[in-house]
């Protein structure tokens, strides 16, 4: 005679997994050996140079999942989709992710602009997105779990260290041209004038764009205190080979970024950014034994030589917060993560505990890096507590698209 356990563990159910029924009503890809996922990044394109490292943390941080037992007794299984560093692309994809895959979530995004692509479909869908990358803030939505940094734990936080610490007062902004880079600058010239500061130059460039010489001559002509640079993807390589051949060096000029991590360094050459700053809230020298845990399963699985920057460390976090977030809530279903993921806390995440805001931000630390010649950065300032994420903030909601 056939048990009741014995007719779950034939039908495939983990020992003690709750039956499908009872954690997928919402008709998602979820059977009783598995639950799938969407990754969407730019694996082609410009982008791709950024958003390789995000691919490769998701993959991790999935397989650490499914060999500890997976989500509910049941292991992930992903669907993967290629953004091509086109945001109409991104859009089309996670439709397909949604419509066709039925995933139950999806890791990815970059650039602010795909991500606002993405939005409308999450919203028609019923999705629910993991975005990591840091950005301007300015935004909240229900379907969106934002792993990175918003403007008061970045770009307000960097300027304000390097006012403090530096005695900087003029600064010249150049970044790529689309919403994040013109977005965090708006933010960063009100904060920096009403500090009673200056911004001697504004300058952008299009995305993909190597030709610099026409800014740079600027620059070298404004010569500002601070080059605020949030230049992104692979221009970032042109961008500083080109500040090089100018003259200015960047142990001399300071130079503060937001943009530019250790998997864009990889690509730029630790030569050509020696000496420039950034603030993040990861980086991968951090002496954490979480964070040496997390570098060696890292390069174990993707290659001695593989680098791990911020975005590629919010990336990481992004199943493992779904993971906790499913388990919290006993379901799949989209309606409750996202209900039971304010609170949700992550004690073993390399750059230190951190946990979900009711904003869907997170409390994290901020930290300043300095960029070595290796390729790697020397961490030069944190913050004691973690900052409350705060996407509106006072005197910046106007910008707000």
């Amino acid at each position: 005679m056939m048990t009741a356990g014995t007719a779950r563990r034939v039908q495939g159910l983990a020992p003690g997994a709750p039956a499908t029924a009872a954690v997928n009503r919402s008709g998602i890809a979820v059977t009783d050996e598995a639950v799938k996922v969407g990754i969407l990044h730019s694996a082609t394109g410009t982008m791709a140079l950024s958003e390789g490292g995000s691919i490769q943390a998701e993959m991790l941080a999935i397989q650490q999942i499914n060999e500890a037992g997976g989500v509910l007794g049941r292991r992930i299984e992903i669907a993967q989709e290629d953004g091509a560093s086109d945001w109409p692309t991104f859009a089309a994809r996670a439709d397909k992710l949604l419509a066709q895959d039925k995933v139950a979530a999806i890791f990815g995004c970059w650039t602010s602009a795909s991500r606002k692509e993405v939005l409308p479909v999450l919203e028609r869908r019923d999705g629910l997105l993991y975005y990591p990358t840091f950005y301007e803030g300015l935004e909240q939505s229900r379907h969106v779990i934002y792993t990175g940094q918003e403007a008061t734990q970045q770009i307000l936080a960097g300027l304000d260290w390097v006012m403090r610490e530096k005695g900087a007062k003029s600064f010249f902004l150049v970044g790529s041209d689309y919403i994040w880079p013109r977005a965090s600058n708006a933010i960063a010239r009100r904060h920096i004038e009403a500090k009673g500061c200056r911004v001697v130059g504004e300058d952008y460039a299009e995305l993909g764009d190597t030709r610099f010489e026409s800014i740079v001559a600027r620059i070298k002509a404004a010569k500002p205190d601070v080059i605020y640079a949030i230049v992104v993807g692979g221009s970032n390589v042109a961008f500083y080979k080109q500040l090089k051949a100018a003259g200015i060096e960047l142990d001399r000029q300071i130079l503060m970024t937001n943009s530019v991590t250790e998997d864009e360094m990889m690509g730029i050459g630790g030569d050509y950014i020696a000496g420039a700053f950034t603030c993040a809230k990861y980086f991968q020298s951090l002496e954490l034994p979480a964070n040496r845990a997390f570098v060696a399963a890292f390069k174990a699985m993707w290659g001695a030589d593989s680098v791990i920057g911020d975005v590629t460390h919010n990336a990481y976090l992004g199943p493992w917060l779904w993971k906790l977030a499913v388990e919290k809530a006993g379901s799949f279903d989209v309606a409750r993560v996202i209900a039971a993921s304010p609170g949700i806390e992550f004690a073993g995440a390399p750059a230190g505990p951190l946990r979900i805001h009711e904003n869907h931000h997170l409390w994290t630390r901020t930290r300043i890096g300095r960029a070595r010649r290796d390729g790697q950065f020397d961490v030069v300032f944190e913050t004691r507590d973690l900052i409350e994420p705060n996407p509106f903030p006072d005197g910046f909601r106007e910008l707000a698209a």
